[in-house]
């Protein structure tokens, strides 16, 4: 029995509720069980310098977790004084979205998506990218309907899901209680077609096996198919 009483084969509570930020031109509260994030999508008419005259655009994203986001109060992070972790989880968030994103369809424009965690009870980072889609497709669908592209460069859904061996047994989406004790963790981003776009697995101790491997893989491939949906249902 896991320690929250869920199936091992079972998510958190999810929701997604779409377009919490008044004034960004996308948003989302993504809440997996305790953790809780706001992504909100900027839309920008420049590129980074380095891709002008390049003809096509960029997705990036910021991540944080705000100071009280935790049991004990954190110190804010000053953009330049970021920690390894932090600029870790924000690249991936950034190649999680560009691989669902046409940029030369873009055109010469950025999207910045902010994720700030407001509660973090585990898994904040593929909480954070299945969040920053719906607020990515959110601000797209407002380009479109500004006359800003003519279609969306979205061509896939993204999300996100943690999985770990969790006394011995293989567990869907890790609270923190789980997450801290497992004996492998695992993050695994999928797309809405089933593509795999990143896979971070480590042995805490004790290496697993391929087949310990392959039922991870399946469990999250549920997951994301689940969150894929809800994504699917709220696009707007």
């Amino acid at each position: 029995m896991r320690p929250s009483g869920r199936a091992f084969n079972e998510l958190r509570s999810v929701t997604l509720e779409p377009g919490p930020a008044k004034h960004a031109e996308g948003s989302c509260l993504v809440k997996f069980g305790e953790t809780h994030v706001l992504c909100a999508a900027s839309w920008d008419e420049t590129v980074p310098p380095w891709l002008r005259g390049g003809g096509k655009g960029w997705v990036t994203a910021e991540y944080g977790m705000l100071p009280r986001s935790t049991g004990q109060r954190m110190k804010r992070e000053a953009k330049g004084g970021q920690s390894g972790r932090t600029q870790e989880i924000q690249r991936l968030i950034g190649r999680s979205l560009r691989a669902v994103v046409d940029l030369k369809a873009l055109g010469e424009r950025q999207i910045v998506v902010d994720c700030d965690v407001i509660q973090a009870d585990g898994g904040t980072r593929t909480a954070a990218i299945t969040g920053a889609w719906v607020a990515l497709n959110q601000a797209c669908n407002w380009a479109v309907r500004q006359g800003i592209i003519k279609a969306s460069p979205i061509t896939d859904r993204v999300a996100a899901i943690s999985c770990g061996l969790v006394a011995g047994a293989p567990a869907l989406d890790l609270d923190y209680d789980e997450d801290s004790t497992a004996q492998a963790d695992a993050n695994f981003v999928i797309t809405g077609k089933g593509g795999l776009v990143e896979v971070q697995a480590t042995a805490e101790g004790d290496p697993f096996s391929d087949e310990q491997f392959a039922a991870l893989l399946s469990l999250a491939k549920s997951g994301c198919e689940t969150l894929s949906k809800m994504q699917d249902e709220i696009q707007s």
